[in-house]
């Protein structure tokens, strides 16, 4: 099976519109992770992604009969534009259906290669099932994003440059996993040239379908999926991808979405370059695998794999990459309501940078404060939790609370006692255009509405903060009501910060 993808891969045909990207040396991340880091840059490619590699591999193997009549692919953006610039050099018809969640960057990319756009579906999966659907109907070719040999031999083109560019040798190779077209090519074409190098390939944590398929040992298809990184974003890995990965792939690593964005900022700090939260993944893998293995002066290479950024999730970005970092603390602090605490609260932090502040009067006795503290150290928060505690100031470490990053900074103050019987819980739903209002709608009236929370964070999943007021002997309706609403949720009516600050 090597033998045969390594034929494929050195005879594939990408250099039409693809281009050999540069390895370059990541100086701060190497000085700062104490390893020889360089990133494959496959963000500097025409579309801004490596994707444009598998597609025209595909295309430009289809004979005159099936470019005559066109080709359909479904994507989530960066394929969309590989098959939308294969069809512009091919001269044929292509048709793209596209999540509704898709970043409008991407959409306008591929309309402006002259592709047909169709919007279908929250997901990769639902987009799919519709593009097979067109597929019959007008007897188009289907190129799929990363499940056909062709598309897994013109992404492993890429392990081909990496190895016929650098030949010292390489600790481990880092790359973003959606159905594993990428990982599967570089795979199988490094394990059968240099097999000492590891093959890593790395997931969102809302999203790791292959992770779990290696671990069951079988494809597994995830209920829902995190869109955040939503060019790597998949309910099910390939047919064709995942017995090539259980062959030849090392290790999976899962990251959350703090580390993507604290990738994305390393990248930026090195490159003055932006990926996409796909496109950072491998770093943030990296990252991980550093500090589970304590590694130190091994050569790591990372694919940064796009660039196709929405700009307004730029916001979401630059508030978690700190925490993501691990550079900020998020404390909830208990201090005397009385003249002077507060000055006294601000010595005790000393020469510590405040991020984030928020504070109102709500008792007569004690005040809370949320504030945000630039830390040097992953140890940091504990510390300052113990010190704080020993001063007789009982403190949460927030760092890690979602409800607190997301929601409660917005709304410190908030105490309502006359919300009887309230109860809160997170929800999330696809970000789109109308999507909170859909979401309204099906919350319904059966109960007082007591807190709500919503802010665009610039991510593709809206996240809502509701509190209401659902009396005792209604409990069991309001149960079945929450697991019949279709969106993802989380009981937070006993979570600390949302004690200490609003109930």
């Amino acid at each position: 099976m090597k033998n045969d993808y390594v034929k494929r891969i050195n005879e594939a045909r990408v250099y039409d519109v693809a281009k050999k990207t540069p390895l370059e040396f990541q100086t701060h991340l190497s000085s700062r992770f104490h390893n020889q880091i360089f990133l494959k840059r496959e963000d500097l490619q025409p579309v801004f992604s490596f994707k444009l590699r598998g597609a025209y591999n595909k295309m430009a193997g289809l004979s005159k009969a099936q470019l005559d009549k066109g080709v359909i692919a479904a994507s989530a953006g960066n394929h969309a534009q590989g098959v939308a610039l294969s069809a512009q050099k091919l001269g044929c018809r292509a048709v793209i259906v596209m999540p509704t969640t898709t970043p409008l960057i991407k959409v306008d990319a591929v309309k402006h290669r002259g592709a047909e756009v169709v919007l279908w579906g929250d997901s990769y999966t639902d987009a799919y099932k519709h593009a097979l659907e067109i597929e019959k109907k007008e007897g188009l070719t289907f190129v799929h994003p990363y499940d056909d040999p062709d598309v897994i031999a013109g992404q492993g083109t890429i392990a081909k440059e990496i190895l016929d560019e650098y030949k010292k040798p390489i600790h481990a190779v880092f790359t973003c996993v959606g159905g594993g077209g990428l990982l599967a090519g570089l795979a199988t074409y490094i394990k059968a040239m240099r097999p000492e190098i590891k093959v890593i390939g790395v997931e969102a944590k809302d999203a790791e379908a292959m992770t779990l398929s290696l671990k069951a040992g079988k494809r597994v298809t995830l209920d829902q999926v995190g869109l955040f990184a939503d060019g790597a974003a998949v309910k099910e890995v390939g047919e064709v991808t995942f017995p090539l990965c259980q062959s030849y792939v090392d290790e999976m690593i899962v990251v959350d979405n703090d580390a993507i964005c604290a990738a994305i900022k390393d990248v930026f700090e090195d490159t003055r370059s932006i990926l996409e939260p796909a496109g950072a993944l491998s770093v943030a893998g990296m990252k991980a695998y550093i500090k589970k293995h304590n590694l130190k002066d091994e050569t790591l290479i990372g694919i940064a794999s796009g660039a196709n950024m929405n700009f307004d999730r730029l916001r979401f970005v630059a508030e978690r990459a700190e925490i993501g970092e691990k550079r900020e603390a998020v404390l909830a602090v208990t201090i005397p309501e009385k003249p002077g605490a507060f000055k006294n609260f601000c010595k005790l932090l000393g020469q510590r940078n405040i991020t984030e502040f928020n504070y109102r009067f709500s008792d007569p006795k004690e005040a809370h404060i949320y504030v945000g503290l630039a830390t040097n150290d992953t140890d940091e928060p504990s510390q300052l939790k113990a010190m704080l505690d020993k001063e007789g100031l009982p403190t949460i470490d927030l760092t890690n609370n979602e409800v607190a990053k997301l929601h409660l900074r917005h709304l410190v103050g908030g105490h309502a006692p006359q919300a009887k019987n309230e109860m809160v819980f997170r929800f999330e739903f696809p970000e789109k255009p109308g999507a909170l209002m859909k979401f309204l709608e099906t919350m319904g009236h059966n109960w007082n509405i007591s807190l709500f929370h919503y802010r665009n964070h610039g991510a593709d999943f809206g996240r809502v903060l509701v509190g209401m007021q659902v009396p005792p002997e209604d409990e069991i309706n309001f149960e079945v009501f929450l697991n019949q609403l279709g969106y993802p949720f989380w009981d937070e009516t006993d979570n600390p910060a949302y004690k200490l600050f609003l109930g």
